[in-house]
């Protein structure tokens, strides 16, 4: 797919984030857009820049999504097809983030990132296949992570998560590459983005006092973990698409910890324990981030 001129795009996440910033790129690209969030106002803002920004005349519907709830999904992808006449392109890229240790993680909080950062890919790509294929020129697009590439401490519902796209989108690719059905699929490793995922990550309590001070300073030095914009991005993404790459990764943070988890797919876990001893010696103070430096 070397031009996004008159195809439709639907995007999940779409209120804010890299979701906000791929429908703005599209658009300018005179690509048609269904949108769809959980934040109606996110959405009708996003819905908003683009109508002031863009001079191109494109088509934009909106849906108030929870992408964990597969009826709704299914549901909005055959509106999807009836507001617009077909849908070309599908980007999964709705998610959350929860911190919490295995041992101390509650049972509903796992279920409810896996809800929406597993199942919400699943079911957004099963339920817009059928029109991806009957379009004759589709592009799916999952959004993964650099920890599905890459598992830190703490983290291990969202590592577990993003390590699931990656497998799941990998498998799709090579299943669409055998049926030549004029679809294909990227699967996208995020590094630090500047988005809202902090905002609206949970954060257990078993956290304080074992990697991170309080959840107020671990929210805080998480958001200087982000260190590429939405918008480039962006960029990155829909060059992988025209490209129709496997894999996209997206900042120098994640190159670097992709690099180091292939020289070094078993040790470097000793690696990150040791950034971690050395960042805080007495273990009741570690911070939540790794420590690695990838500059």
């Amino acid at each position: 797919m070397k031009s996004f001129n008159g195809r439709v795009a639907a995007i999940t996440g779409a209120a804010s984030g890299m979701g906000r910033a791929l429908a703005l790129a599209l658009a300018r690209e005179g690509c048609h857009l269904a949108l769809a969030d959980k934040n109606s106002q996110g959405l009708e803002q996003t819905s908003a820049l683009i109508k002031t920004s863009t001079l191109a005349p494109v088509l934009i519907t909106t849906q108030v999504l929870d992408v964990s709830d597969r009826q709704a999904m299914e549901d909005w992808a055959a509106r999807c097809a009836a507001d617009h006449g077909q849908v070309n392109l599908v980007f999964n890229n709705a998610g959350v983030a929860l911190s919490s240790t295995v041992e101390g993680v509650d049972y509903a909080d796992l279920e409810w990132i896996v809800g929406i950062n597993f199942w919400g890919v699943v079911y957004g790509t099963k339920a817009f296949l059928p029109y991806l294929k009957a379009s004759g020129d589709g592009h799916i697009v999952n959004t993964s992570s650099v920890f599905g590439l890459f598992a830190q401490p703490g983290m291990s519902g969202y590592n577990a998560t993003k390590f699931a796209v990656r497998g799941f989108t990998e498998s799709l690719r090579q299943e669409l590459d055998l049926q030549r059905c004029g679809v294909s699929a990227t699967c996208v490793h995020p590094g630090g983005i500047r988005t809202d995922i902090c905002r609206s990550s949970r954060i257990d309590a078993n956290m304080t006092g074992f990697l991170i001070h309080s959840e107020q300073q671990a929210r805080a030095d998480f958001e200087k973990l982000f260190i590429t914009d939405a918008d480039q991005a962006a960029k990155v993404i829909l060059h992988g698409v025209r490209k129709n790459k496997r894999r996209v990764l997206i900042g120098r943070d994640a190159y670097c910890l992709d690099l180091l988890a292939r020289c070094l797919p078993a040790a470097y876990q000793a690696l990150v324990v040791t950034a971690c001893k050395r960042k805080r010696p007495d273990l009741q103070s570690i911070r939540f981030s790794t420590g690695i430096n990838c500059d």
